[in-house]
Formats: C-alpha cells, sequence, structure tokens
C-alpha cells in the first residue's frame, strides 16, 4: 500500500514488477530481480531441509523463492559475491528508485555501501492478522506453515530493523492503518518529499484478521513500532482476543 501511494511519483521501481494477485489485486510493486539478487543473497544463511531417513524434514523451513517468510537470528552475516555485488550496483543505476522488499529486512546491511540519498519506510500492522496473511500467502506453496512459524517469520524480520537498520539513516515508521488517514499519508508526502497518491489505499482490501493469541515477545515488538510510529494502541494486551498478547511459548518453540 505504501509503494502504491508512490507509484506515480517519479521513482524507477524495476523493469519487471510482480503481477497483481488475489492477496494483493493491486499489485505488490516488487521487482523480479530485486527479488532475485535479495534471495541470492540469503540463500547462503537461511537453514536447508535436511533429509532424514529418506524423507525432508523441516517443512517449515523456506525454499527458493519464499525467503521472505525466513527467520534468521540477529548477528547473522551475509558475504555476497562479486557477482552479486556487481548486479546490486547495476539494480541502484536508475535514480530516483524505490524498491520494497520484506527479505530487506536481512540483507539491507549489505546494500548500504552503495545506497545514496535514501529514506528508508517502515510499514507494519498488527502481528496476528500479519500472520493471517502470510499463511494464505503460503497456502499454495511448498511449504509448512503453522501460525507460530508466521508470527516467529515476522517477529524476527522486525527485530532486525528495531534494534540495527533503524539506528542509521532516516526513517519513518507507519502503521497500515496510518496509511488509511489523510494525516498518515501526509507524514509519508513530508517525509519522502514527493507527491503520494491519497486514492491507492482501500481500507476493503484489510482482509486478513486473526483471534489467536499472540506471544509476549512479538506484541513487545509491536508496541514499539506503534511507539515509533505514533499510533496509539488502546488496552489491547489485557484480552486473548483479536490477536493479543500470550506467552512466548504458545507459539515461539
Amino acid at each position: 500500500m505504501v509503494a502504491g501511494t508512490v507509484a506515480k511519483a517519479g521513482y524507477f521501481m524495476g523493469d519487471r514488477l510482480l503481477p497483481p494477485s488475489n492477496g494483493n489485486p493491486k499489485g505488490y510493486f516488487e521487482d523480479y530481480e530485486i527479488n532475485n539478487i535479495n534471495e541470492d543473497l540469503l540463500a547462503s544463511v537461511v537453514p536447508k531441509r535436511p533429509i532424514i531417513f529418506g524423507k525432508e524434514r523441516f517443512r517449515h523451513r523456506p525454499l527458493r523463492g519464499q525467503f521472505w517468510v525466513a527467520c534468521l537470528p540477529l548477528g547473522t552475516q551475509i558475504s555476497p559475491s562479486p557477482g552479486l555485488t556487481r548486479r546490486l550496483q547495476q539494480a541502484l543505476l536508475r535514480e530516483p528508485y524505490c524498491f520494497k522488499d520484506p527479505r530487506f529486512c536481512y540483507t539491507l546491511p549489505v546494500w548500504r555501501p552503495y545506497l545514496s540519498n535514501v529514506a528508508f519506510v517502515c510499514a507494519f500492522r498488527e502481528p496476528g492478522a500479519t500472520a493471517a496473511s502470510i499463511l494464505k500467502e503460503c497456502q499454495y506453496a511448498p511449504i509448512v506453515l503453522t501460525f507460530g512459524h508466521a508470527l516467529r517469520a515476522w517477529t524476527q524480520m522486525y527485530t532486525h530493523v528495531l534494534q540495527i537498520h533503524r539506528h542509521h539513516g532516516d526513517w519513518l515508521f507507519l502503521h497500515y492503518n496510518q496509511l488509511l488517514s489523510k494525516h498518515g499519508l501526509k507524514r509519508l508526502q513530508l517525509f519522502l518529499d514527493a507527491q503520494v497518491d491519497g486514492s491507492f489505499p482501500e481500507a476493503s482490501l484489510n482482509r486478513s484478521v486473526s483471534s489467536k493469541c499472540v506471544p509476549r515477545k512479538s506484541w513487545r515488538v509491536y508496541e514499539e513500532l506503534c511507539d515509533l510510529a505514533r499510533y496509539k494502541v488502546e488496552g489491547q494486551r489485557r484480552t486473548p482476543l483479536a490477536g493479543r498478547s500470550c506467552d512466548i511459548g504458545s507459539f515461539l518453540s
């Protein structure tokens, strides 16, 4: 939704964007080459699925093409090959650019040395709803995810943003609901100094909901994101309904 609001603002977003789908009927605004570069960067650090007694195990671990749901610990070091570095630099030649890919939560340190005059926008929504959306997106993929696996990926990716990435550069944090308001769109416009399309966001496309309990660790990450976005969370930790807080062992074991 964020990328769609600035798609007409003159940014280069890539030569081949992912086509719309049922999950994102207005498009993903992600470029195949950017995704593939990030997939190649992550290929050496995402745990593989072992074969034990002739059977593939740990099928919740993503295969190539699905590393956007990978779960990597803090401190994971990615060492790009010279060929990958050249592809990365080539992708940044056409300025101004706007690239969107959830894999940046892990790969951003590799890109940083080659970025100039950039701003970072971190969009997020409630973790339970996001986990439900991830499960929908992966329902036909060769991966077996549970609600807990999806939450773990959400938590790890935003933990990388909060503990590592946001301390360098100019960042704007926006809750999904803020993009549905004129005030939120105005903040985005002022931050980027670019025209945004206020007609792009549609509340009717917010179709993923969850009534499942969310572990405390995930909820704390969500609360920190909300603080940075200046988005008020009202009383949501007091009840187990609608994706609220619960014990971490329920989902992240």
